[in-house]
C-alpha cells in the first residue's frame, strides 16, 4: 500500500489547538503548490541544483504530513540531484501528486 499524507503529526504538535492546525495547514496549502511548480520548472530546464534546493524545502512538508518513507526518499533524491541523477524522479512525482490531492481535499 502506498503511504498516504495525514494530519497526525500536525494534530500532535498542536495539542488540540485548532487555530494552530488551520494556520499550519494554510502555510502548507500556500507553499506546496508553488514549490512543486518551481521544482518541475527547474527539472524541465535541467537545472538540477535548483531542483535539489526545492526538494529540500518540500521534504520537510512530507515529514509534517506523515510521509516517513516519502521524507526518506526526498533526502536521497535531493542528494542524487546534486550529482545529476534523476532516477528517483518518478517515485518523487508520485509523492508530490498524493500530497497535491491531499491538500486539495482538506480545503
Amino acid at each position: 500500500m502506498v503511504e498516504q499524507p495525514n494530519l497526525e503529526y500536525i494534530k500532535e504538535i498542536s495539542g488540540g489547538n485548532e487555530e494552530f492546525e488551520k494556520k499550519f495547514l494554510s502555510i502548507i496549502q500556500t507553499e506546496f503548490p508553488k514549490e512543486r511548480t518551481e521544482y518541475l520548472e527547474n527539472l524541465e530546464n535541467d537545472n538540477l541544483e535548483e531542483s535539489a534546493k526545492v526538494v529540500h524545502k518540500i521534504k520537510h512538508k512530507l515529514g509534517i504530513l506523515g510521509l516517513t518513507e516519502g521524507y526518506k526518499l526526498a533526502i536521497k533524491y535531493e542528494e542524487d540531484l546534486k550529482y545529476g541523477d534523476t532516477k528517483l524522479k518518478e517515485e518523487f512525482q508520485q509523492i508530490l501528486q498524493s500530497v497535491e490531492e491531499f491538500i486539495l481535499k482538506i480545503v
